[in-house]
């Protein structure tokens, strides 16, 4: 199934919004369409251990579920749960335990995508188009 892209930027900002009510660090959402084609989105957290972790991609998954009535087509990483993968599609929710992401430091990797304003302005505007 063929998602809009205002239902994906729905669904990242809500899992952006859930993360951070289960205390996610640094959220943050990429737009990373235009760069690979096969998602539209990375929504990026962390916790500080490992119980965190599991407890922020439990609240996204129950969130994204109660919003939009979708869930993961996937679900990676639970069992150590330094890297939780919610993949939806259409967007994909990355929970790294604090280590785990500054390790793989997909925010460098990804830095040419812009970041969409989930907090307080709202889904739909990024970035790059605020400037």
């Amino acid at each position: 199934m063929i998602r809009s892209q205002t239902e994906s930027t729905t669904l990242a900002a809500t899992a952006a919004r859930a993360a951070s009510d289960k205390k996610g660090e640094d959220t943050i959402v990429l737009e990373v369409g235009p760069l690979l084609s096969i998602t539209d989105a990375f929504v990026i957290t962390s916790g500080s251990n490992d119980r965190q972790v599991r407890t922020i991609a439990e609240e996204v998954e129950a969130q994204v579920r109660t919003a939009m009535d979708r869930a993961p087509l996937r679900v990676e990483g639970l069992s150590d749960a330094h890297w939780i993968l919610l993949d939806y599609g259409d967007v994909v929710v990355h929970v790294f335990l604090d280590e785990t992401r500054r390790y793989y430091d997909l925010e460098r990797l990804w830095a040419d995508a812009p970041r969409l304003i989930w907090e307080d302005d709202g889904p739909g505007r990024s970035e790059a188009a605020r400037a």
